[in-house]
């Protein structure tokens, strides 16, 4: 087992790797800028070191300065958390090559699955279902255009070397495809350095579904069960949720979609933890659109419903001990329902509200994820959330209530926040009844709901 662990990472992550880390006896070592001077995930760990300013650049992404922060500290594995550095291969080769141990996948596995072209190929190849599109990059408008006129439209113009929404683009015709391009490139090349591109067929009135796996590197691959994450703003995920309403009472479908995960993680024999994302559509169709090579910010609900602590899972195989249980040991119950709290409007398209929380308090009855505490800022250098909270119950209804009661009790002052919205949706008819896609929130009055 690791005796020394650097969490690369900041906030809530940072904060719930610590704290699964001391509870197994391991030293931890936690990262910061100078705008997370006060974080409380340095407070956490038993050791903080500054890596730099604000700008994550200069900071969380600087590859020397946590190599720097390891070699002074004595650290001998690192756990990246999940954004910044977490899917970067080129860092996971700099751990290993310093002799570290990187808590999740090989670089072989980041890199293949990072390129979602060349990532659609392997798992097409290995049988997994994936949404009609392009074959590969397409290099130019006319290569999109034909691309897109072969595959019929609407379809999404996406970004092959990033995530998150950013670079997408709905096309619904061949005169809005070369204008698309233009835009969906320029803002991939700002956001990951590759203006890269291809074609996807878009999927009406989609669903957002997701399965956790595990691998250990030598062939074993199991799943944890699906996610819905169709609660969706600007193509980001903001509610997540286990059992997946859409999926509910479908178990021949649910096998065949933990069945393509797993091929699909085996056919980059994968290691750790990480997420085979879908989209599906109401006839039970399913396609594969993406792995993410890394812990989830929604794994709270999966370990809710298992009793499994996914980051221990990750140190454990990290560690050479393999996947911690068969498959056939791997059981759920109940219902989880998580909420991503954000210092944001949503009545302004979701526009960070940064600033200082003079005042938070949580309501009962839940678990809250969360890396600020009262006195800590939001600042505008990273992602503006403050916290998960997840309601966990026998039955999904039952779960929404108890979270929503508790959100009814929960204060973040003076901070604008989506608090209002996730009481909102919590009690909304439609998301009771699990009759939601990934359109969901723009049928909401949202100017209502900040």
């Amino acid at each position: 087992m690791i005796r020394k662990l650097l969490v690369a990472n900041r906030g809530e992550i940072a904060c719930r790797v610590i704290r699964t880390a001391k509870r197994l006896g391991i030293r931890t070592v936690a990262v910061y800028s100078e705008a997370d001077a006060k974080a409380p995930h340095t407070e956490m760990a038993d050791e903080a070191v500054l890596i730099g300013p604000p700008p994550a650049p200069q900071s969380y992404l600087n590859v020397q300065a946590i190599l720097d922060a390891v070699k002074k500290t004595g650290a001998d594995g690192v756990h990246p958390g999940y954004g910044f550095l977490s899917e970067n291969g080129d860092f996971v080769h700099a751990i290993r090559n310093a002799g570290l141990v990187f808590v999740g996948p090989e670089a072989d596995a980041m890199h293949q699955m990072g390129d979602k072209g060349e990532a659609r190929r392997i798992v097409q190849a290995a049988g997994v279902p994936t949404v009609p599109g392009s074959a590969g990059i397409v290099h130019t408008v006319d290569e999109a255009k034909l691309a897109a006129d072969s595959i019929g439209y609407p379809v999404l113009l996406k970004a092959a070397a990033g995530g998150g929404g950013i670079g997408m683009t709905l096309v619904k015709g061949g005169d809005e495809v070369a204008k698309a391009f233009e835009s969906s490139s320029s803002r991939a090349q700002k956001a990951f350095g590759d203006g890269s591109l291809y074609v996807e067929k878009f999927i009406e009135n989609p669903h957002h579904i997701e399965v956790q796996v595990f691998g250990d590197g030598k062939g074993n691959v199991i799943h944890l069960f699906e996610r819905e994450c169709s609660v969706q703003r600007r193509h980001q995920k903001i509610i997540e949720e286990t059992p997946a309403p859409l999926l509910i009472g479908q178990d021949a479908t649910l096998k065949k979609l933990f069945d393509a995960a797993v091929l699909a993680a085996k056919a980059v024999n994968y290691t750790n933890a990480g997420t085979i994302e879908f989209i599906a559509d109401e006839k039970g169709n399913f396609y594969f659109i993406e792995m993410n090579t890394r812990l989830q910010v929604e794994h709270p609900v999966t370990e809710e419903t298992t009793g499994l602590d996914l980051v221990e899972w990750q140190l454990r195989i990290a560690a050479g001990e393999g996947i911690p249980l068969r498959q056939d040991q791997v059981t759920r119950r109940g219902a989880a329902i998580e909420c991503r709290i954000c210092a944001e409007n949503p009545a302004k398209n979701f526009f960070p509200s940064p600033g200082k929380i003079e005042e938070v308090s949580w309501g009962p009855g839940i678990r809250v994820d969360s890396g600020v505490k009262s006195g800590s800022e939001i600042t505008p250098f990273y992602d503006p959330m403050v916290a998960k909270v997840i309601g966990y119950a026998a039955t999904r209804k039952e779960a929404a209530a108890k979270l929503a009661g508790a959100l009814d009790q929960t204060v973040i002052r003076p901070l604008q926040t989506n608090l209002n919205l996730h009481r909102h949706v919590l009690r909304e008819a439609r998301f009771l009844e699990g009759k939601y896609d990934t359109n969901y929130l723009t049928t909401l009055d949202l100017k209502t709901l900040a």
